[in-house]
């Protein structure tokens, strides 16, 4: 099935981690992309208008707020051809829809969780708890002319670059065996950079699997009112469990 809609906002907010560290975390057949020798992960934070399956009319599709935990992955396909994309250990919504429907009418399982946005002229509030207490997330931005001094992305073209060839996700799912494919879609591509005042993620907090000093805030990235569509792709069967967000 394709699914078409709007994102209304898309705030992409990005972390460089340790390789080794990253590596422990990711499923067969993925390597994490590397950022000036260092793991690319973080939680696409989006706000999805109008999801619905293409050829229905737009009043008539679904508004949600959603979040999905990610890496940055390389990895060579059965063919042998390299392809890249991101791993999905993890992914929350605000629609009881979308958790129903996900990894059923269409890829993706979806955990429930509760939103509070605020998204303004003064910049953005966002926070995220879910449902089974084991995902936080806290934000506090505004818009920003530049990257951060701090980023390891030289410009924001290069940044741009780099996440729109992540548009392939793979996300693990609760039978542990196979993982999700869904491949991203959008009519025009346009990020700006956030002002990043505050952020936490108790995911990259938890140093049972980020020891102290593996992980840093890199950047984050704003997309507005972009037309885009998903649509399904193979699935991938491991033979080892994948490791989840519980």
């Amino acid at each position: 099935m394709k699914i078409h809609g709007l994102i209304r906002r898309r705030i992409l907010v990005n972390f460089r981690v340790l390789p080794d560290v990253m590596q422990r975390l990711l499923p067969e057949p993925f390597r994490p992309k590397l950022l000036d020798g260092l793991a690319v992960a973080g939680i696409c934070l989006i706000r999805l208008e109008q999801i619905r399956p293409v050829g229905l009319p737009a009043f008539l599709g679904l508004t949600s707020e959603n979040a999905a935990h990610r890496v940055a992955v390389l990895w060579t396909k059965d063919d042998g051809s390299p392809t890249e994309g991101v791993y999905i250990p993890r992914r929350d919504t605000s629609s009881f829809a979308n958790h129903l429907a996900g990894g059923r009418l269409f890829p993706g399982e979806h955990h429930r969780a509760t939103f509070t946005v605020t998204d303004g002229p003064g910049g953005i509030d966002f926070r995220l708890r879910s449902q089974d207490g084991k995902v936080a997330v806290d934000l506090r931005a505004k818009a920003a002319t530049s990257l951060p001094s701090t980023s390891r992305f030289s410009s924001m073209e290069d940044a741009s670059r780099f996440f729109e060839l992540g548009s392939l996700g793979y996300s693990a799912t609760r039978r542990g065996d196979r993982l999700d494919g869904i491949h991203l879609d959008t009519n025009g591509w346009r990020v700006e950079p956030l002002a990043v005042e505050h952020v936490h993620s108790s995911f990259f907090a938890d140093r049972s699997l980020f020891p102290e000093g593996s992980v840093e805030f890199d950047c984050a990235l704003l997309m507005r009112d972009i037309e885009h569509s998903w649509r399904s792709a193979p699935a991938v069967h491991l033979a080892a469990p994948a490791q989840t967000i519980a």
